[in-house]
């Protein structure tokens, strides 16, 4: 391993983003996919981006990403709390205007789980009284 490579994990609700950022030309893979082609909507690309528009290094680093559970918004949550931790890594004085954006936040909404006896998780069977 000739170039420095940080390593870095993002979570929001089910999702889990394992990221690698590496010194490059901005390529970024998802999945083995190009990025363009795995979040297809400009809203949920500009989400994974922000963290390197506010720290000005946008085509600087290479970013090849693993992205699992939850769902596409879930999963670009993920992947821009891994980008923000891993800018961090590289130059700690980025911490101040990540975490002003709110980019260092985890996002701890969750599925909540089914309770015994009972259809869902808040959903109650109806109530008799006689």
């Amino acid at each position: 391993m000739s170039q420095q490579e940080f390593i870095a994990t993002g979570r929001r609700k089910d999702a889990v983003a394992r990221i690698r950022l590496s010194a490059g030309t901005g390529k970024i893979k998802i999945n083995g996919r190009p990025f363009e082609e795995y979040f297809k909507t400009t809203a949920l690309q500009n989400t994974v981006l922000q963290p390197l528009e506010v720290a000005k290094v946008v085509n600087q680093y290479d970013l090849a990403v693993n992205a699992t559970g939850g769902g596409v918004n879930g999963q670009a949550g993920a992947v821009r709390l891994a980008v923000a931790r891993a800018l961090t890594e590289t130059n700690a004085e980025l911490r101040g205007p990540l975490k002003a954006e709110g980019f260092l936040t985890r996002d701890p909404r969750m599925k909540e789980r089914k309770k015994a006896g009972q259809p869902g998780a808040r959903k109650r069977f109806q109530f008799s009284k006689r």
